[in-house]
């Protein structure tokens, strides 16, 4: 069996090499040249970067094969996020492999502008000894202002309350509770500006943070406010805090990061009250081990067709244990609707229903609209571009999760609405401690049949005799029958006939079947794996 081909792009450390195992292809490229890139990437699954490599319109149209692109590291500007989603390709990076790396950078940056190392150290390496012109203060008892309470302001907040600072954060989307569990007084931006003694800025770069500290913010700042930036250029207005600066209106500042990089050429460069290093926030040794490592996880998960928890273009977060054993029968549950359909729905309720509902189920809702789109588009289908696909096509998605289930545990029923207002149904459960795969409900009907390779539907009036005729047929075209169901909804009413065979009924038996029975409804659903 050929194995899935991953492509390292950059330097990576050993440990993620180590990370991904004996189970693929491993090759190598230099991803920033552009031709070596184009013609590397064209027979791969899955592309590992880091920061000199662009995936964009262009190597995305060249990989012909890929599934994943894994950026290891935080940021993604080196990644068409949208046109990969379009293609169904996943995107994964590695969220929280530099967050440590990062705090403890702003801190140093801090404690850096605070003490005046940086011109301190040039003076001295000139043959200068300057002990009282840079004289620092403390940061013990003074407060600063964290801007962004995530992850990374989180860790500096914490770090920071150990230097006995007084901590407070502006960020409209964390709760004061939760805020205040952690000792930090929860602030508007104009009061943290004119209260700290100290800023640290911890946002991510969108269109409402660019120019968040500009002019209008530092005027209400104190003359000894020490600013650091360690998190994205652009937050802080450049121009207006080298006015500041310059003009002393406040004190210092510390930063690793600037709205154009690579930087080298910048008024704030010349200033002996600023502290600056070129984008260090990750370069640490453990922060890129980690790194590699995640993403190197990452892509055996989406290689091996699991949901990727660090998928920055799949809805859903981390699967719980008791959710994941569904995905598989869901995505199964999805083919046959489409099956059953015949055609493309104009509206779809993933509705999931028992004590799984205590977790996260969005995962579910993907599966579906993966095992629905399958069998009706040429292009691959994944976690990705799946919800897309249904919006293109207007066909709305609805997921319904309801803790009480009467007759199971738990219980998955993709429900749609068809064109002529007409309604599929069909449901699924797994049994047992070895979680086996059963499907139980179709179009109304009570069932219990394995989800097999090759599954048939049979609808038609309840009345003696049309079993035998559907297996005399069945048996006269060399198609045997693994496992058989009969339901009906009343005596003499509509009955259903649901088979599971081991090979697929071609469609002349099929037709033979509806014309012997009159059946009003045939189906036959292919289950066999896509991958």
């Amino acid at each position: 069996m050929t194995k899935p081909v991953v492509l390292i792009a950059e330097q990576l450390s050993p440990a993620t090499v180590e990370a991904l195992g004996p189970d693929f292809e491993i090759r190598h490229c230099n991803g920033a040249d552009r031709g070596e890139l184009l013609s590397a990437i064209a027979d791969v699954d899955a592309i590992l970067v880091r920061s000199a490599t662009k995936v964009d319109v262009e190597a995305l149209a060249a990989a012909k094969r890929l599934k994943v692109v894994a950026r290891a590291g935080v940021g993604l500007d080196n990644v068409d996020v949208k046109a990969a989603t379009q293609s169904g390709v996943m995107v994964v990076n590695a969220p929280t492999s530099n967050i440590v790396s990062a705090a403890e950078l702003a801190v140093a940056l801090m404690l850096a502008a605070a003490r005046n190392i940086s011109p301190a150290h040039a003076a001295l390496t000139q043959g200068e000894w300057k002990r009282s012109k840079y004289s620092g203060i403390e940061l013990y008892e003074k407060t600063v202002g964290i801007v962004g309470l995530g992850r990374i302001g989180v860790l500096v907040a914490q770090r920071l309350s150990a230097f006995g600072m007084k901590v407070i954060a502006f960020d409209p989307y964390v709760q004061a509770g939760r805020a205040a569990q952690m000792g930090v007084r929860l602030v508007d931006l104009d009061t943290l500006m004119a209260e700290a003694d100290f800023i640290s800025v911890h946002l991510p770069k969108t269109p409402e943070t660019v120019g968040l500290v500009g002019a209008d913010q530092l005027a209400k700042a104190k003359p000894s406010l020490v600013l650091v930036n360690a998190a994205r250029g652009g937050i802080v207005d450049e121009a207006a805090l080298f006015d500041a600066l310059k003009e002393n209106r406040i004190a210092a500042a510390g930063l690793d990061v600037f709205a154009k990089e690579p930087c080298t050429d910048s008024p704030l460069f010349e200033l002996e009250n600023v502290v600056a290093t070129p984008h260090l926030g990750a370069s640490t040794d453990e922060a890129q081990e980690k790194a590699g490592i995640a993403v190197a996880k990452s892509v055996r998960l989406a290689l091996s067709g699991e949901l990727v928890p660090d998928a920055v273009n799949v809805q859903g977060g981390v699967i719980a244990e008791d959710v994941r054993p569904g995905i598989p029968l869901t995505e199964k549950l999805g083919r046959l609707f489409t099956a059953l359909a015949g055609e493309v729905a104009q509206q779809i309720d993933v509705e999931v229903r028992g004590e799984i509902t205590e977790f996260d189920v969005r995962v579910l809702e993907l599966a579906a609209l993966k095992g629905v789109f399958s069998d009706i588009v040429e292009e691959q289908v994944s976690y990705v571009n799946a919800p897309l696909l249904a919006s293109e096509r207007g066909t709305a998605v609805r997921l319904v999760a309801e803790a009480e289930s009467p007759d199971h545990r738990n219980l998955i029923t993709i429900r749609g609405t068809l064109a002529d207002g007409s309604q599929v149904s069909v449901s699924g459960t797994l049994i047992g401690i070895a979680q086996r795969e059963r499907i139980v409900e179709v179009n109304g009907f009570d069932i219990d049949i394995e989800p097999t390779d090759h599954l048939a539907f049979f609808r038609y009036v309840d009345r003696p005799g049309m079993v035998g005729i559907v297996g005399g047929i069945l048996g006269a075209a060399n198609v045997n029958i693994a496992g058989m169901q009969v339901a009906r909804d009343s005596k003499g009413g509509h009955a259903l006939v649901a088979l599971s065979v081991d090979s697929a009924i071609p469609a002349e038996v099929l037709a033979e079947i509806e014309s012997a029975i009159d059946a009003d409804t045939v189906r036959a659903a292919s289950l066999v794996s896509l991958a």
